[in-house]
């Protein structure tokens, strides 16, 4: 169980293993995702890399595989990086990947539990769950995965100051 009770101090890693610091993202919106490659959500990476592109100087997507959803992200870190880049030329960052019911990475803890994040105990029901963090850490909304990333809600979300 993790301690963070601020976001930007969860110990997270890049998928290459380097350290991510999250509190580099201080001032942006972040929209965290679990992404997996087999999944029928999958083609939403397109959606996600056209949001990044469009509003990366507000905010960051941060991409967190994980293989706990019908086993649909079995790949390894590299066979993840060269099937987002070669299908969807994926550029947001992408973590390691990561429990999320089980083995549960201290991220997914800290946004999942009101007693962490402060605002909403959330369940992670498939790949392609999305959770929105305003630009102070502080969690804004979790959205299911049958939310588009380029829904309106989170497209109003963003044009907020």
């Amino acid at each position: 169980m993790t301690n963070a009770q601020n976001f930007y101090a969860v110990p997270v890693k890049t998928i290459d293993g380097k350290t991510m610091n999250l509190a580099d993202f201080k001032g942006k919106k972040i929209l965290v995702v679990n992404v997996a490659s087999e999944c029928g959500y999958t083609p939403q990476y397109a959606q996600l890399q056209e949001l990044y592109k469009t509003y990366q100087n507000q905010l960051v997507i941060i991409g967190c595989p994980s293989n706990d959803f019908g086993g649909q992200e079995p790949g390894t870190a590299s066979e993840i990086v060269t099937f987002c880049q070669k299908n969807y030329d994926v550029t947001f960052p992408l973590t390691e990947k990561m429990g999320i019911l089980k083995n549960t990475h201290p991220l997914y803890q800290w946004l999942t539990k009101k007693t962490l994040n402060k605002k909403a105990d959330a369940e992670v029901k498939w790949n392609f769950t999305k959770f929105l963090i305003n630009e102070d850490g502080t969690l804004h909304a979790s959205l299911p995965s049958s939310v588009s990333p380029l829904d309106d809600d989170i497209i109003d979300w963003l044009s907020k100051k």
